[in-house]
Order: C-alpha cells, then structure tokens, then sequence
C-alpha cells in the first residue's frame, strides 16, 4: 500500500469540497464574531477566493504551495483592516479555517485524520495567519503616522463609557467608536460607509432592538436620522437589546447636528449611554412605590405647598423599612415561632396601614392628625430601627450612638412624630458621605420642655447656610430638597407646639437638627386614659350571635378572598367566597346571606355596582366595600348603598365587630367601630 501524500490529498479536498468549505468557514465566523448578514455585503466571496488560490497552488506548485500561499493571503490582512476588522478576529478567522478543513476532510474519510494531513493544514493556517496578521500590523503602522490625531483621539474615545457614531447628511456612516459595539454586543464595522437604511436595520433586527414600550425600534427611530430630518437636537430615546452574548441593555441615545461655517447641514453626531442598571433599578422602584410617585408628582405642580412633596418621599423611605421588618420577622418565625414575632408584624402591618392611608389623605385635603401621648424614646428607637438599614448598608455606613434619657411624653401624631425622626436621621446622614457617627440624645429639660437632638459629625454649616436652611424658596444648588422638607417639618412642629432648629456644634465640627417639645404631664395623660377607656367601654356592646351569619366575600383576588374566608371562618361565620360579581348576584339568588364584603375595584362590574344589585335584592342584608383606595371622592349615591368601608390592610376586629351586629341592617344599627388602619369603617344612613 502506497504511502498517503498530504499535498495530493489536501488538494482533492479543496478541489471537491471548495464550496462547502467556503460556505462552513463563512458560517463559524459570522458566529465567532457576531457578523451581521447585511443585504448586498457577501462574507463568503473573500474566502471563496481565498481557498481557489489554496486550491490552484497545492495542485500546480506542490510542496511549494506551503511557501507561496502566504503570499496570497497577505493582501486579505490588508483588506480585513480597511472592513475594520481587529486582529483578534483575524485570528478567529483563521483558528476556523484550520477546524472547519479537519471538520470536512473527517467526514469524507469515516472520521480518519492523518497525521501528515493535520500536519499540513496547521502549517498552511499558520503561515497565512501570520502573513495576515504582519500585513495588517503594517497598515495599521503606515496609517497611524499618517493619521496620528485621528489615531490619539480614537484611543482616548475607545476608554470612555459613551459610544459616538458620526452621520453624513446623506445618512451614511462615516465614523463609529468601539464603545459602541461593546454596548451593542456586535461589531458595527457593517455600518461603516454605507447608508444607515440598508445597514442599520439588520443590525437593530438581530439584537431585537425595541423601545421601552415593547414596539420594535425602526432604522428611522434612531436620533441622528432624526436630527438630520428636523435639524435640531434629539434627547432621551431609549433603546433595549439583546445582545448575542447574552443579556438585556437599556441604552440612551441622543443627536446633535453638525453645522458647516455657511450654515449648511454637515451631518450629525449621536451618542450611545449604557443606563441599563439605571432603568433596572427604576423598574423596581416604580413597581413598588408607583402609587407613591404619583402622589409625589401631584404634590409638586403645586407653588408653596411643594414640600408636601417631600412627606412622600420620607414615607417611601419609611414604607421600604416597613417591608423590611416585615421580612425579617417572617424569616424569624419560619426559623422559630414565638408570639411576640406575630406581635411585631401585626404592629408593624398595622403602622403601614396608618402611613397608605395618610399618602391616600393628600389627593384630597391636607392629612389630619390623630394626637395622642407618644413616649419619645420609643418612638426613637422604633425609628431608628426602620432607619438602620438606609444607614448602615451603604459603602461608607454611618452609626447612631443613642443616649436617651427617658424624658416623657409629648402629645402629637406617633406616626408623624415617627417619620420625622427617621428624615431628620437621613438628612443628617447625607452629610457624612465618609461616613461616621450620629449622636442622638432625648433629654428633658425642667418641667414643660424636653429636647431630642440628632448630631452629625459633617462639616459646619456656614452661617448664611444655617440662616436659609428652613427657606423652602432657596434658590442656591446646594440643597433645595432638604430646605423643603425642613419647611414642612418645622411647620408640623410648631402645630404640636414647639420649634425645630439647626446649629453648628459647639465643638466646631458638625452641626444638629434639635426638636423642642411640650412635655405631657402624668396627670393630664392619666386623665386622658381614663376617658378614652370609657368612651370604649360605653360604645362597647357585647357580642351576640343568634344564630351563624352567613356571609359572602367578593373580590378577583383569589388569595386576598381565601384569607379573609379564612379568618372569619375561624371567628364562627358560615362563608362562601365568589370571584367575580356575576358569580356573586348567581350565588346571592340562590341562597340567602346576612352580609357581603365586596372589593371596590373589579374588571367586569366594580363593587359599588355590585352593591346596588344585592341592596335591590336583599334591603336588610349588611354590605360593606372593602378596598385600598380612598373613598371619599366616591358620590353620595354609591356611599348610601353600603353600611360600612373598611380600608385595606383590614382591621379583623373591626370587621368582626361590623358583622357582628344584631340583624336588621344599616337603617336599624349605629356606626360600626371604627379602628386604625380600617379607613372609615362604618357609614351610617
């Protein structure tokens, strides 16, 4: 058996397979590199003629084939250079060749590969991606002595984070920086002299570029087409891709024109911003405090009262703490049940109920304080504890070292009073952006004063600073934001009866937000115990139960349905549950029920509705909405249909006092117990 000859066999390889060749090594490199397929621009025609002269050279010059073929090939690194390709993907380009030439000689010999077959192909790879590679480092030379500035300033825009693509009047591409195709995820050298309709759209198509909204982004959506269409500046489009290697990207673009000395239009320059991480954290926030950020905005179309704006903003803060007790009580119980880990998220549900319902209060007038006898240094340590973690959980935490010294009592709104400590706790937190110590101190000074003063360790104020610090119209940059809220605060101060100031310290570093209150004196506490409980033991009547009442619950949310079912099963009622309102009038028709508890807001009839239809069937029957909207800008007509309005979250007490009235309805029966948290919880008719 004669011995294999590589040369003769290699070159009945590319003499039968050449094609498929081309086709394999144009496909694994559109891979390799994330080429873009663009109409008219053939990826293959190069390479097919790179594998004719391979192919005409092993069979007419032999062993010389080896020693020539880089030859040909040097002027294809030249060419790569000038379609702005980067020597790494030279190196793919030909790493492919090498693997798709062992792919196809494998296959066509039953997996078998001769080491003198191997052996020639690797060398062949080698040399011409050597000549390549040394053909385009000479260019790349030749053009960086020619081009020096332009080839400075391309370094300098290849380190920056903003991508720039520069536009001809007529649309074409003329310049783009790397940064772009990284926050692309494909190489944009595509585009590059050619006009952006023909180029642009497969490149937006492969990484399925779209707006925010979802619809797909058009080659005509882009800002610099824009531009040079309106000729004025375009800002804020956003952008997401995919990217091939993986991942979503939110990307910012805008257009500027370009404008010749005579005043012609030149073209235009557009930028590309990453703010993926922006738009992420953005989607979190509008998902958890959405009603908030609509609240906020009405706030401040208002003159003056912007600062109510700034409520809103400590509420949110306030919300997010709650929510985070909140798990980390859950976590503690699913670890060990103690009754004390129910006690806290009971209070704590409840405290967020109290904050929803002030937030509702703002659509409609100013938020009306419920004064009672708040113990100060509670009410400290339950504000620090919701503001630990905005604190502590930062690059450079800041600490609270607390000396209270047990003043007392003042009287005003536990829930105000306790947002107010936690944003002047964050607002003297900002001022240490190294970090560092709070000092806080609760201190009663003589019989009718007591004293609460939040110190920092941040530079001191300067003293046309501290003289403006409560001027909610300040017009310096320094810091608008905290002057309105110090407006509102000292405000919500002097109604309670004191004054809230700011002073550097006397040490000559740092400064401190002090709160002086009227102190509550036992006797007038003490008092106003004793009659709070007897109002509660006079309109306290006892439970009856005649009988089990029946009542139905109707609301779309099945978990929202099945815990109050729940609930009130445990309390002794018979109840049926239906999910929607046509379900609901079918079950009312054939059975009767004493009460029904309806959800304001559902798709096919709302419960205001809903309560019309039962009352026209059953007059006696008890019907409350329960919902967690605010209803006083609901019509006198829908009100008078139900008995009572619990606000969600839901007092069960409360609810449970409601049904359980004696029969006879709303027409028959007082006001049901109103509660904290409940909203309204009885109208009475």
């Amino acid at each position: 058996m004669s011995a294999l000859n590589p040369i003769q066999a290699l070159s009945d390889l590319l003499q039968e397979e050449r094609e498929r060749i081309a086709r394999l090594w144009a496909k694994r490199l559109r891979a390799e590199t994330y080429e873009v397929d663009i109409p008219g621009r053939d990826l293959r025609a190069p390479l097919r003629r790179l594998m004719d002269e391979l192919a005409r050279l092993l069979r007419d010059r032999g062993e010389d084939a080896v020693r020539l073929w880089p030859e040909v090939v040097r002027q294809h690194g030249a060419y790569r250079y000038s379609q702005n390709f980067d020597p790494e993907d030279l190196t793919r380009e030909f790493k492919s060749l090498e693997q798709v030439l062992l792919y196809v000689y494998g296959r066509r010999n039953d997996n078998v590969i001769e080491p003198g077959v191997a052996e020639l192909i690797a060398e062949l790879v080698w040399e011409a991606h050597a000549s390549a590679q040394a053909s385009y480092a000479r260019v790349l030379k030749t053009e960086e002595v020619r081009f020096r500035e332009a080839a400075v300033m391309e370094s300098v825009l290849n380190q920056v984070d903003v991508g720039i693509l520069l536009a001809e009047v007529d649309g074409t591409v003329s310049f783009v920086t790397p940064p772009v195709s990284r926050l692309m995820g494909l190489p944009m050298r595509a585009v590059l002299g050619a006009r952006a309709g023909s180029t642009l759209g497969p490149v937006l198509q492969q990484v399925n570029a779209r707006h925010l909204s979802g619809e797909s982004f058009k080659v005509a959506d882009m800002p610099f087409m824009r531009a040079l269409k309106e000729k004025g500046p375009v800002r804020g489009v956003m952008m997401v891709v995919e990217r091939p290697s993986g991942g979503e990207a939110t990307l910012e673009l805008g257009a500027t024109p370009v404008w010749e000395e005579e005043g012609e239009l030149a073209g235009a320059i557009q930028t590309f911003t990453d703010r993926t991480e922006a738009v992420n954290k953005t989607k979190a926030l509008e998902s958890a405090h959405g009603e908030l950020r609509r609240l906020q905005g009405r706030l401040l179309q208002r003159t003056r009262q912007q600062a109510l704006g700034q409520l809103a903003s400590g509420a949110a803060h306030a919300l997010n703490n709650f929510l985070n007790v909140l798990r980390l009580r859950i976590t503690l119980l699913q670890r060990e049940f103690k009754p004390e880990h129910l006690e806290a998220l009971d209070k704590t549900v409840g405290q967020i109920g109290e904050l929803v319902a002030r937030l509702q209060e703002f659509n409609v007038q100013r938020t009306q304080e419920q004064p009672t006898d708040v113990p100060v240094d509670q009410t400290m340590r339950e504000a620090l504890e919701l503001a630990r973690g905005e604190l502590e959980q930062r690059e450079h935490p800041v600490h609270v070292d607390l000396d209270l010294g047990n003043p007392g009592k003042v009287r005003a709104d536990a829930g105000f009073f306790r947002e107010l400590i936690v944003n002047l706790l964050l607002a003297a937190r900002d001022r240490m952006e190294s970090g560092g110590r709070l000092h806080v101190t609760s201190r009663a000074n003589g019989e009718p004063w007591l004293t609460l003063r939040i110190e920092d360790e941040g530079p001191p104020y300067a003293v046309e600073e501290l003289a403006q610090l409560f001027d909610p119209l300040r017009r310096d940059s320094g810091a608008p934001q905290l002057s309105l809220y110090l407006a509102v605060a000292r405000a919500q101060v002097q109604r309670w009866g004191g004054e809230l100031t700011a002073e550097n310290s006397s040490t000559g570093r740092g400064s401190a937000f002090v709160v002086r209150l009227p102190r509550v004196h036992e006797a007038e506490a003490a008092a106003r115990s004793e009659a709070s409980r007897a109002e509660v033991t006079r309109q306290a009547a006892p439970r009856r139960f005649q009988q089990t009442r029946r009542v139905l619950v109707v609301d779309d949310d099945l978990d929202n349905a099945r815990m109050m079912a729940e609930v009130l099963g445990e309390e002794g009622y018979e109840v049926q549950v239906a999910h929607s309102p046509e379900v609901a009038l079918g079950m009312w028709d054939r059975r009767r029920f004493d009460a029904a508890l309806l959800d304001a807001v559902m798709p096919e009839m709302s419960g205001w509705e809903l309560a019309r239809e039962l009352r026209q069937r059953t007059p006696q029957a008890l019907l409350a909405i329960v919902t967690g909207m605010d209803v006083r800008g609901q019509n006198r007509a829908n009100l008078a249909q139900v008995d009572a309005v619990f606000r969600k979250p839901i007092d069960v007490g409360a609810l449970d006092d409601f049904l359980g009235q004696s029969e006879g309805g709303s027409s028959e029966s007082g006001p049901a117990p109103e509660s904290p948290g409940a909203g309204p919880a009885g109208l009475q008719h």
